[in-house]
């Protein structure tokens, strides 16, 4: 959930795939690593797996973290180019030298270089456009341990998870000891590697991207993925997260049925007045279908939301659609938002279970007003109203570049509803925050 921006989608590319160091990522990386400012990010990499991990991290090095440990260390500000990973299945001599199953890093404890897939990486740049960290968890080198990635500094409730059960449902084909690898660390072609500069999702980039949602599946995944918070801000990457669970009441209060769908949840009519419950975890996104007509193996298709065709959604909506984003037990802490950076179809409402709940900005939110009648008529659409990103697919609305302002698009959403993002650079002043377990959550169409 929250800002997405291409900037650091580069970084991971530029870590991940040497062959694609364009000159003007180049450019801008020695401009920044020349003028440094901000103070050093903090790092905690705890070990809340039920085995031994040995912890790397460039720059950092590397720790053995048993069961329940945690490594602490500082990185300069303004470090361009960062990644922590977990390697399993060490074994080291008294002199740091040994091997590892997964993760391996040239067969040293102390990290010099990345590791060998398949590992889970958490990547990272700090202090750079507009004094901005960017950070991500990538799966282009495959997976090995579950990971969480949170920000614990400087009011920024950013976090983000990667805690499937990817391990146990790796395609034959991928499966190595200790991990999943990734398409290209197998087969070493253009498709999977994206060496030629530009390539596509695959069955198996959606494998994992099912799955961890949050995280890049393949090196050109979209920039859903990256996220970012203030310069300053200090980080914890937990091997084996917790597996927080909350519960969403997802509630059709409008005149006119709702197919509701939720990625991950599958989807479901919902009449006037009717309620469908889900247990959730991790992150995931809950949006509204409108004008649908499914046969009875559940095909068909929606004006506004439609998600391939299908009742039971796989996949992400279709814009426009208003979309409802959560992430549950990130740092402790639940955050939701109201996105229409994929534009507008329904109104909805967010709000705690829990209205006593004394955890900071855990409030309602909405965004209730009739965007889809004041409806620029360039953005217009049969299923709803269309972000300027969708129709114009430019880098001013898409912010596929490194400077992405307000627009008199965004503006024009952002003051029929104000709690709602606008534009994928958007502030997070209207992100709900509540402390785990302290709440369930109401998400209305309509409210």
């Amino acid at each position: 959930m929250a800002t997405k921006t291409q900037y650091y989608s580069s970084i991971i590319q530029y870590q991940s795939r040497p062959s694609f160091k364009t000159k003007s990522i180049l450019t801008f990386l020695l401009i920044t690593l020349a003028f440094p400012f901000g103070k050093a990010a903090t790092f905690d990499v705890r070990n809340n797996c039920g085995f031994t991990v040995w912890a790397a991290a460039i720059p950092g090095g590397g720790l053995q973290l048993d069961p329940g440990q945690t490594w602490s260390f500082n990185v300069n500000a303004s470090t361009a180019r960062g990644r922590i990973w977990a390697r399993t299945g060490c074994n080291f001599n008294e002199a740091g030298r040994g091997t590892c199953e997964t993760g391996d890093c040239d067969g040293v404890i102390q990290c010099t270089a990345y590791g060998q897939p398949p590992n889970t990486l958490a990547d990272y740049a700090l202090n750079q456009y507009n004094n901005l960290d960017f950070f991500g968890i990538s799966l282009v080198d495959g997976f090995n341990v579950p990971m969480e990635f949170s920000a614990t500094s400087n009011d920024c409730t950013r976090g983000i998870g990667c805690a499937a059960d990817i391990n146990g449902q790796c395609p034959n084909v991928l499966r190595a000891p200790g991990g999943c690898n990734n398409p290209c660390t197998v087969f070493k072609t253009d498709q999977y590697c994206c060496n030629s500069g530009s390539c596509g999702p695959t069955a198996y980039s959606r494998f994992f991207k099912d799955r961890c949602p949050d995280a890049f599946s393949y090196p050109d995944d979209d920039q859903t993925s990256t996220f970012s918070c203030p310069g300053g801000t200090d980080y914890k990457v937990v091997f084996c997260p917790s597996k927080a669970i909350a519960q969403m009441h997802i509630q059709n209060n409008c005149s006119f049925t709702v197919w509701a769908a939720a990625k991950p949840g599958g989807g479901r009519q919902l009449n006037k007045g009717e309620t469908w419950t889900l247990n959730v975890k991790y992150q995931g996104r809950i949006w509204g279908r409108t004008n649908c007509d499914f046969d009875e193996n559940g095909r068909g298709k929606c004006d506004g939301g439609d998600c391939d065709g299908l009742l039971q959604c796989q996949t992400g909506p279709r814009a426009p659609c208003t979309l409802a984003e959560y992430s549950i037990g990130q740092n402790n802490v639940d955050n939701l938002d109201i996105s229409l950076v994929d534009g507008f179809n329904v109104p909805i409402g967010i709000s705690p279970t829990n209205t006593s709940s004394k955890s900071k900005n855990c409030r309602p939110i909405k965004c209730a007003a009739d965007v889809n009648e004041p409806c620029p008529m360039e953005l217009r659409d049969p299923g709803g109203c269309n972000n300027p990103c969708t129709v114009f697919r430019n880098d001013q609305f898409c912010c596929r570049s490194n400077i992405c302002e307000p627009t008199n698009y965004s503006k024009f959403f952002k003051h029929l509803c104000p709690d709602a993002y606008s534009y994928p650079l958007d502030d997070a002043t209207t992100v709900i925050s509540c402390l785990t377990g302290t709440s369930g959550y109401n998400i209305m169409f309509c409210p």
